[in-house]
């Protein structure tokens, strides 16, 4: 028992991938090794599917059109016509980033999103995103005003949660993914061979698709409330 407990603990531990040999040493965790690959790999992707597009689509540009389609249409849906183009680039970006990050264990790899500072730092960009957006397109006193709706007496929970909703959305997707990531360690000390394919595939492929559409769906329902 104290060994599997304390292989797991190895385990969730933050692994540290390399070091910067500047001011005496810049952990590089491997989280952030694996959010570059995954970059790495969108962008090669995104330059693959975009390249020699033409007025009569082959598969490649079909299914490119699809995902964009798809993506524009979700937003189009949310934020209205006035908006969606703005933000439609981004909120994909992180969908894209959030689906390939929490299947990164099909590979062999610690999902990134195991890692609290990542979906830390995934929040914090999406707190930026709603709030910087209300006072941009409502200006400083609509930004203000905004806190005071629908009633005055609401406002000091509207500014709680400034620091309520970023702490929910990175809680609820580190909460899942490392929960996840814990259940299929067990299993593999446990039964290490057949039955961990068929959990992989849910732990990694289903759940975490619906935590990458659940986070993404989130961003853009704050965001859509912030600038009606």
């Amino acid at each position: 028992m104290g060994e599997i407990k304390a292989e797991l603990n190895a385990e969730l531990q933050t692994h540290i991938a390399f070091e910067i040999p500047l001011f005496g040493g810049i952990p590089v965790p491997e989280s952030a090794v694996v959010s570059w690959a995954i970059i790495v790999v969108l962008t090669l992707l995104a330059i693959w599917l975009t390249h020699g597009l033409r007025k009569r689509p082959g598969r490649k540009q079909i299914a490119a059109e699809m995902l964009v389609g798809f993506i524009n249409n979700f937003c189009r849906d949310t934020l209205g016509d006035k908006y969606w183009r703005t933000f439609a680039p981004y909120l994909g970006t992180v969908g894209l980033y959030l689906a390939l990050a929490n299947m990164a264990g099909l590979f062999g790899v610690t999902p990134p999103t195991k890692d609290l500072n990542v979906t830390a730092g995934l929040a914090i960009m999406s707190a930026l995103l709603i709030y910087g957006s209300q006072f941009r397109f409502h200006g400083l006193r609509g930004g203000l005003k905004k806190f005071s709706e629908p009633v005055s007496v609401v406002t000091p929970l509207n500014i709680m949660e400034i620091g309520i909703r970023p702490l929910s959305l990175c809680m609820r997707l580190f909460g899942n993914i490392f929960a996840g990531f814990v259940i299929m360690e067990l299993v593999k000390m446990a039964v290490p061979v057949v039955v961990p394919i068929p959990l992989s595939l849910y732990f990694d492929v289903f759940d975490g698709m619906i935590q990458a559409i659940v986070f993404v769906f989130l961003t853009t329902l704050f965001l859509s409330e912030s600038l009606e």
